[in-house]
C-alpha cells in the first residue's frame, strides 16, 4: 500500500483524509499471490475508525468517555470509497490515478486573477459529464493565500508512506537476499521498473516538480498475478 495524506477539500477547507494505492490481494510466505475479490467499504470504515480512536486514546488525545460518545453517533464520520479500480494492464489509468492522489491544493486552470491582482476567483471543480460551473465569487488574495498556506506540510514532514511489499524494510530484505544469493520474491512492479540510468535522471528532476501538498480514498495497484485493482 502507498498512502498519501491530504488535508484540503474542494474549496481549500480543512478536510484531512488519506488516498492510497492498495493491491487487491497479497503474497503469502512462499510468494504465492492471493487475490481479494471484494472489499466491503462500510466494514473497512468501521475498522479504520477503531484504529484511529485506539491510536488517539493511546496518545492521550481522546478520553474513553469521549470515544464512547463518538461511537454512539448514528453516522460514524468515517467513510471509505472503494469503487475506483485499475486493471493490471492499464498503465495510463494508473498514472492518472496517482496524479490525482498527488495533486496540489490549487489548480491553475480553475484560478482566475483579477486586474491588478486585487481579487481572485477560484471555480468549483467540474465533474465529468457536467457543464462547467458558473464563475466563482471573487476572494481577497490574502484570504485565498491564508486558505492555501495551512495545507503546506511542515518541513521534513512525510506525507507519503509505503507499507507491505513497498516498505523500505521489505525492499531492504529483498536487496540483502539478492546479495546473499537467497531466494526472495521479486518486487511487485519489477517488470515495469525503469532502467537505472532513467531512474537516476528522474530523481534528479525531483526539484523541478515543485512543492506538492498531498489529498479518505484508497485505490488498488495491481500485481501481474492479480486480476484487478480497487480503491478503499
Amino acid at each position: 500500500m502507498i498512502g498519501v495524506v491530504q488535508t484540503f477539500g474542494d474549496d481549500h477547507c480543512w478536510h484531512p483524509h488519506l488516498h492510497a494505492l492498495v493491491t487487491r490481494g497479497g503474497w503469502d510466505r512462499v510468494g504465492q499471490w492471493a487475490p481479494v475479490p471484494f472489499v466491503d467499504g462500510e466494514a473497512t470504515a468501521l475498522v479504520f475508525r477503531h484504529k484511529v480512536f485506539s491510536f488517539l486514546q493511546a496518545e492521550g488525545l481522546l478520553s474513553e468517555e469521549r470515544a464512547r460518545l463518538l461511537l454512539s453517533w448514528r453516522h460514524s464520520g468515517f467513510s471509505v470509497h472503494t469503487s475506483v479500480t485499475v486493471p493490471r494492464d492499464d498503465r495510463d489509468g494508473l498514472e492518472r490515478l496517482t496524479r490525482y492522489l498527488l495533486r496540489p491544493p490549487v489548480s491553475l486552470e480553475r484560478l482566475k486573477v483579477g486586474e491588478h491582482a486585487l481579487a481572485i476567483a477560484y471555480a468549483a471543480r467540474c465533474k465529468p459529464g457536467l457543464q462547467a460551473s458558473t464563475a466563482a465569487a471573487p476572494v481577497d488574495p490574502k484570504d485565498f493565500l491564508a486558505r492555501v498556506v495551512m495545507h503546506i506540510p511542515d518541513p521534513r514532514r512525510h506525507v507519503i508512506r509505503y507499507y507491505g511489499a513497498y516498505s523500505s524494510v521489505v525492499r531492504a530484505r529483498r536487496a540483502l537476499a539478492a546479495v546473499g544469493g537467497g531466494a526472495a520474491p521479486a518486487p511487485p512492479s519489477a517488470e515495469h521498473e525503469p532502467a537505472s540510468l532513467e531512474w537516476k535522471a528522474a530523481r534528479r528532476r525531483w526539484a523541478s516538480l515543485g512543492c506538492m501538498a498531498c489529498p479518505v480514498v484508497s485505490s488498488t495497484l495491481n500485481h501481474p498475478g492479480s486480476p484487478q485493482c480497487g480503491s478503499s
